[in-house]
């Protein structure tokens, strides 16, 4: 029998439904993203709802809380750490925010998405 040598990738998918109406929510998923991406797990955020209105363009800029930085380079540096992010497609069309609203770096994903994200997690988390 051989072993098996590689190592299994560790996922951990964070939900965010929470909006600009309670921005003291909106940090965590950051957060615990990237410490999971320090610690060489893959981390996403799927954004449904309310949560998809802090990647509206120019809004997670206004968004900041004590003296940590602005939601804006906090998300900023979540993804050049490596963290996925998604916005719930259904969601952008109840709250009519085209694609075209939203942050750069946003995949725009459907009910089969998430679905699969939280099948394929070790671990889910929502905010």
């Amino acid at each position: 029998m051989r072993e098996n040598n590689e190592k299994k990738v560790v996922r951990i998918l964070y939900i965010q439904t929470s909006g600009v109406d309670t921005p003291e929510r909106l940090y965590a998923p950051f957060i615990l993203a990237m410490t999971a991406r320090a610690m060489n797990i893959d981390a996403s955020i799927f954004f449904m709802i309310k949560g998809i209105t802090p990647l509206k363009k120019g809004v997670a800029e206004g968004i900041k809380i004590g003296n940590f930085p602005s939601l804006k380079e906090v998300m900023d540096q979540a993804v050049k750490s490596g963290v996925k992010l998604y916005a719930c497609a259904q969601s952008c069309e109840l709250l009519n925010m085209p694609k075209t609203d939203l942050v750069e770096y946003v995949t725009v994903a459907g009910a089969a998405t998430v679905n699969d994200l939280v099948l394929d997690a070790d671990a889910t988390l929502c905010f």
